[in-house]
């Protein structure tokens, strides 16, 4: 019994040891920042689609954002979430096939 609590210990060391550090995206000075809507593309910008997926409109286009989830943002379906509000974000990226890639996006919080 000593050696398989002895075991799992030695087990949860590793994987804590192991685990990588999380690091926020910077932003590159080299390319421009820009600030966007940014809301669910199907309950907010009426793009096709099936679920809710996160979407930026940049020059009057909505498009689908590649790199950032709506997952990561709260929760889509809460009073200012994507799904229920359209929100100001800090990005940079490109349109890439029709589809916007983030390398940073940002949301700006709303004012109370």
């Amino acid at each position: 019994m000593k050696q398989i609590i002895g075991i799992f210990i030695l087990i949860f060391l590793q994987l804590s040891l192991s685990a990588q550090k999380k690091t926020e995206p910077q932003i590159d000075p080299s390319k421009k920042l820009m600030t966007v809507e940014a809301s669910c593309g199907q309950c907010q910008f009426k793009m096709a689609g099936s679920g809710c997926t996160l979407a930026v409109r940049y020059n009057g286009k909505a498009y689908f954002v590649d790199k950032a989830n709506i997952d990561s943002f709260g929760d889509a379906h809460s009073k200012m979430g994507f799904c229920n509000a359209i929100r100001k974000a800090k990005v940079q990226g490109e349109v890439v096939n029709n589809k916007f890639v983030a390398t940073y996006f940002e949301l700006v919080d709303a004012k109370k």
